[in-house]
Order: structure tokens, then sequence, then C-alpha cells
């Protein structure tokens, strides 16, 4: 997650949860593929546009592969073509939420960078987002392996609503059920529908949502990939 410390980023979450109705939108919908290649070549150049193209051909070649699959495919895409830094040393800004095309053309990101990239993903990919969540944990593993207590994000696939999820994480490459990560300790999680805090939805509309996450759907809206 970086520097900050686990508590600081809890109290800045709380801080910017404010009230409204989550946007949904369908996955359903066609993506514009074309639109979103034209945009990463204006932006970024050749590289940006071949950095699509990688994502492009992986989503391809895993559309028809079990759900099981498709979470290994799409961990081990990210985790092996992105670096973890902080925000400040790749956006300059204490916390940024990277679209994944923009973490894509960096090859960098944070915790939540990767994570927004494999939940998008996945959703493009047909997982239904009822099986998916974004989840805040009070991690004790840092990403230098240190062992101290630090705020950290992760997705997680719920097969079913009460299961045990698996964690896909940038700090341990390998798919674990969250109940074999007792390093990490949840503190809520949310999706496009809502947002869970002890394992109860938080709202039955919802009413509440993350900006920064309200902010990410409508860039994601922009780019193409919604």
């Amino acid at each position: 997650m970086g520097k900050r410390s686990f508590f600081s980023v809890l109290l800045s979450l709380v801080v910017v949860l404010v009230a409204g109705v989550l946007p949904v939108y369908s996955r359903d919908a066609a993506r514009d593929y074309e639109r979103l290649m034209q945009l990463a070549e204006a932006r970024y150049g050749t590289s940006g546009l071949q950095a699509l193209q990688e994502w492009v051909r992986m989503v391809d070649a895993a559309r028809d592969l079990s759900e099981q699959d498709k979470l290994f495919r799409v961990n081990l895409f990210f985790n092996s073509r992105v670096q973890f830094q902080d925000d400040l040393q790749i956006w300059g800004q204490e916390d940024y939420w990277a679209t994944p095309l923009e973490t894509l053309v960096q090859g960098r990101g944070d915790c939540e960078d990767f994570t927004i990239a494999k939940y998008v993903t996945l959703e493009e990919l047909g997982v239904p987002a009822a099986k998916l969540r974004l989840i805040y944990v009070k991690a004790t593993r840092g990403a230098a392996g240190i062992e101290r207590a630090q705020a950290h994000m992760v997705a997680g696939y719920f097969s079913t609503p009460s299961a045990d999820p698996l964690v896909l994480d940038n700090l341990v490459g390998e798919i674990l059920p969250g109940s074999e990560r007792p390093d990490l300790v949840p503190v809520f999680s949310f999706n496009d529908a809502g947002l869970w805090a002890g394992g109860q939805l938080a709202s039955n509309d919802p009413t509440m949502r993350l900006s920064r996450w309200r902010d990410l759907l409508r860039r994601l809206r922009e780019e193409g990939f919604r």
C-alpha cells in the first residue's frame, strides 16, 4: 500500500464516503477496443498501444475458460507485468486510483491499481460483478516482505455470497482462500452494487459510495472500458 499508516488511510477512506446512488453499468455492453487503442496511442504513443494490445490478446484468449482459470490468467498477467510503486512515485499524489490502461502503460502501480485492473478485467471476461469485490484489509506483510500492519487492497472472488473468497493479491502470487491468508484482516469491501462491512451489506440501495470509486468509474467510461 505504501508508506501511509493503516489507521491514517482508514480515516481518509471514511472521510471520502459520500451519500448517493452507486452508478451501475452493464458489462454486457460491447467493448470499444478500437476507441481504447486509439486513445492509448494518442496519449502514450507506440508503447501505450502495445501495452493495451497485450491486454486485449490475453482477454481474447481467456474468454472461454472456466472462472477459476480466468482468475489465474488475470492474476498472473498483472502480477508479472506491473511493478509495485507508491502513488507519490508514479503520479506525484498521495492517493490516485489508476485505470487499467494507465496501469498497463506505466507498468507500475500500488495495491489499489493491481486490484482495480484485475476487477475490471474479470468483469470484461464475463465474471459476474456479484462474485467480485475490492477488499480493503489490514495486512501484516508489506510490499517488501516487511512485517508491519498497513492498509492494503486485494480482489476477492466469491463463488457464492457466503463463500470463503479467493484472494487475488500483488503481495502473494498464489491465489488462496481468505481463510488461508492470516496475514490479511478484512476491513470492508465493495463492488458495483454496494459496500460491505463486518460481512454485512452496508446499504440495500446502496446509498453510500467511495468518491474515488465514483471518479474511477467516470474515467473508465471516458476511456471506453465501460
